[in-house]
Order: structure tokens, then C-alpha cells, then sequence
């Protein structure tokens, strides 16, 4: 019997350690069309978390509302850390964040929030919550 794109895709998804998949990774087991539509199919089943264009994260099923939610321990933040080093795009932590990873401040960083270098245009988001840009 021979497997389906389908199966393979979610086979390589449960074996990979990362929570963030790009459509790139999968393209070797099929035209990017099918691959798309494999992965859109994991959204609307819950599997997977659109988090932008061509950026997917690992799901799982909220046992109190339901819906679909990061899988992340690190939650967004680092899924969208994650997101970023799979680009291949270079970042930093603000000097908000390292400040509070120093010791020299009590301020928690509640947004997702990071420095770029260089050039990034994608917009990362889940819910409510978006990757905050900074140069």
C-alpha cells in the first residue's frame, strides 16, 4: 500500500524535535501545491498553527475552549524565535529583555519583541499576540 503525502508530512512533523515548519522542509515529498495543501489541512484540523506566510507552528487541542493552541512550552515567543532562525533572518533580544536576563531590571518583557538585522517584512502573529520588529 503506498502512504500518502499526507501521512508522510505528519510523519516528519511527530519526528521533528522544532515546533515551527516551513513548507521548504517538505518539499521533498512532493510539488509545493500539494505540500500547501497538506499543511492547510492540518490547520483546520487543529494539528498545526498558521502563524504567517509559509510559517506553521505545532498545535494542540485547548482542553478548555477547544480551539487550537501553541504546543510551545516557550509559548509565541518562541515559536517566533524559532520562526525567525528557520528564515534564516538574524535577531536579537531588546536591551529591555537583557536587561531583565542580567538582573538589572524587575520588568518582565510581556511582548514578543526582538531586534533585526538586516531585512525581515513578514508579519508573525497567533491570536492577539505579534512579533514586535525592532532595528
Amino acid at each position: 500500500m503506498a502512504t500518502t503525502l499526507r501521512t508522510k508530512v505528519e510523519q516528519r512533523i511527530a519526528r521533528k524535535k522544532s515546533d515551527v515548519f516551513l513548507p521548504k522542509e517538505f518539499r521533498d515529498l512532493g510539488g509545493n501545491d500539494q505540500v500547501l495543501r497538506v499543511l492547510r489541512e492540518l490547520t483546520r484540523e487543529r494539528r498545526l498553527v498558521r502563524l504567517g506566510y509559509g510559517v506553521y507552528a505545532r498545535a494542540k487541542i485547548s482542553k478548555i475552549s477547544g480551539r487550537a493552541m501553541l504546543a510551545s512550552p516557550n509559548g509565541f515567543n518562541g515559536v517566533a524565535r524559532q520562526a525567525l532562525n528557520k528564515l534564516g533572518v538574524k535577531w536579537e533580544p531588546t536591551d529591555a529583555e537583557r536587561a531583565y536576563n542580567e538582573g538589572r531590571s524587575t520588568q518582565i518583557p510581556v511582548n514578543a519583541v526582538v531586534n533585526i538585522k538586516g531585512r525581515f517584512s513578514r508579519q508573525l502573529r497567533y491570536g492577539t499576540s505579534e512579533l514586535v520588529l525592532g532595528r
